[in-house]
């Protein structure tokens, strides 16, 4: 029998995402016996996130005031929004460098198998952000997934009723790809989403 302050640390790591009984075990083994130091950061810096972080009130990004900096900044395009799933889907945009509008992120996607619909991911917040006067054209930026693009239909059939330009992240072969190597599926939609050059 282990002590109870041990189980709870365990089933406390078990809430992180892809941590079963046994990883969350060894990672609470570890923090206690080799990296004390460690699990003090991880619980400071939890405990500081937990107390500091807020929903900007614009994007819905995390952030340590009301408006982030990305929705503060001067230099961004109000009139273009792109619309993402997770704080994780905006980071790998900025990061492309190659967009400079401003974003809502949905913390999700629909998924009614698992209770989540239009409440859970804002979508009323989204509309009111889309409709503000300013924004001209919504990027859907969903992920490729059913569920992805069951939230990307849905919200493009929304904004497309208030005539708002709707457009969809384009698909096919990535960057250094080879033909050969790519699922026919991804190559399809290549041949569907080409451009002209």
């Amino acid at each position: 029998m282990q002590p109870a302050a041990l189980d709870h640390l365990i089933a406390a790591l078990r809430v992180l995402p892809g941590v079963g009984p046994k990883s969350a075990a060894r990672m609470a083994y570890h923090l206690l016996q080799r990296d004390r130091r460690g699990a003090e950061s991880l619980a400071g810096a939890l405990d500081h996130a937990l107390k500091h972080l807020v929903h900007c009130r614009l994007c819905n990004n995390f952030s340590e005031a009301e408006v982030c900096e990305v929705c503060a900044s001067p230099r961004r395009d109000t009139r273009k929004l792109a619309v993402v799933e997770m704080p994780a889907d905006f980071n790998m945009m900025e990061a492309t460098q190659s967009y400079d509008g401003l974003y809502f992120v949905l913390m999700g996607r629909l998924s009614p198998l698992d209770g989540i619909g239009p409440r859970e991911i804002h979508l009323d917040r989204l509309i009111a952000r889309a409709l503000d006067g300013e924004v001209e054209e919504v990027l859907l930026a969903t992920n490729f997934t059913p569920e992805g693009e069951a939230t990307a239909h849905t919200i493009g059939e929304l904004l497309k009723a208030r005539v708002l330009k709707v457009s969809r992240l384009a698909r096919g072969v990535p960057v250094g790809g080879e033909l050969e190597y790519v699922d026919s599926g991804t190559l399809a939609q290549a041949v569907r989403d080409r451009r002209v050059v």
